[in-house]
């Protein structure tokens, strides 16, 4: 008799979850982003949005929340609602980096927050201003070992990955560059632009068009690799072993929103990062469509929690740098 009514209180749950979710969503869905606006998160959100809509029928608010390294927008959604209509575009930064580095952060990423799909991979060009006199990796790092703390980097902010990849380099090249933080890539690059910063790892989608256009050049990608995408590129590692960095975005959920609701936002994106016109767009922007499950982008979370640990604490970066 109990296992009987254990059984049906089980049958009644999945009926109310499964009824739950196609009732959702009645309304418009508020997407964190916690960058500027503008930027290529944003541009990103859109591509694949677009695609979510046409399916789910209802529209997706972009919300740019930037500041603090993307921990403002991060935090703002692990304390929302787990309603299904407040989901954050997540990013490798705050998600994995920020936890090594700050003991107050106000979320815990594998607490607070539930994984739905990792959306794409990608690493960063290594970028200098026109008029540093270097053509290669190899020149930048033999100019600023005769030119010790006069050359400066860019990144989108303290902790960042583009923080985090400046500081790698000065450690494995054996050299001693100045961080220059911005709220956002489009400052950063406009300074660069502006011949006010010399150097930075920015993402491949956010300075490739300046670099096509000839503001800004290229050095070298943080792929361990040559990437397939763009071959003509040296890879930083072919300099200096070893070296890597790969940024990522995907998508979250406040803890405790329905798991069928986090299993529909995984389906719809999934099918949206495998459809032929969103794959060329990331192709043309450096990236690569991922599409993981929950469970295998809470895995890869957790991994990069490891690695960028071990990373922050070999380069002895702090919030304070």
């Amino acid at each position: 008799m109990k296992t009987k009514m254990t059984l049906s209180a089980i049958l009644a749950f999945a009926v109310s979850s499964a009824a739950f979710a196609q009732a959702w969503p009645s309304k418009p869905i508020r997407l964190i982003i916690p960058w500027p606006a503008g930027g290529p998160a944003e541009a990103l959100a859109r591509t694949v949005t677009a695609k979510m809509t046409e399916v789910l029928g209802q529209p997706f608010i972009l919300e740019a929340k930037p500041g603090a390294n993307g921990e403002i927008g991060t935090a703002l959604v692990a304390k929302a609602a787990p309603d299904g209509y407040t989901i954050l575009m997540s990013h490798l930064g705050p998600t994995a980096i920020s936890p090594s580095l700050r003991k107050d952060l106000p979320y815990d990423p594998l607490k607070d927050l539930e994984p739905i799909t990792q959306i794409i991979a990608g690493p960063t060009l290594l970028v200098v201003r026109n008029g540093l006199p270097v053509k290669s990796v190899k020149e930048l790092i033999a100019y600023a070992k005769a030119n010790p703390g006069k050359l400066t980097y860019a990144s989108v902010g303290v902790a960042s990955t583009t923080h985090l990849a400046g500081e790698m380099l000065n450690v494995a090249a054996g050299i001693n560059t100045l961080h220059v933080p911005y709220k956002g890539s489009t400052p950063a690059i406009t300074d660069m632009m502006g011949e006010r910063v010399d150097f930075a790892f920015f993402g491949i989608s956010g300075s490739m068009q300046q670099a096509r256009a000839g503001q800004i050049r290229m050095l070298g990608i943080s792929s361990l690799k040559r990437s397939p995408n763009f071959p003509d590129i040296p890879a930083v590692a072919e300099t200096v072993p070893g070296f890597e960095l790969s940024s990522w975005y995907g998508m979250m959920a406040p803890a405790g929103t329905s798991k069928a609701i986090i299993n529909r936002l995984y389906q719809e994106l999934a099918a949206a990062v495998k459809k032929p016109d969103v794959i060329e767009w990331m192709t043309q922007n450096g990236l690569d469509p991922v599409g993981s499950t929950p469970e295998e982008y809470a895995a890869h979370i957790r991994a990069e929690l490891v690695k960028y640990a071990k990373a922050v604490r070999d380069a002895k970066v702090s919030t304070t740098n």
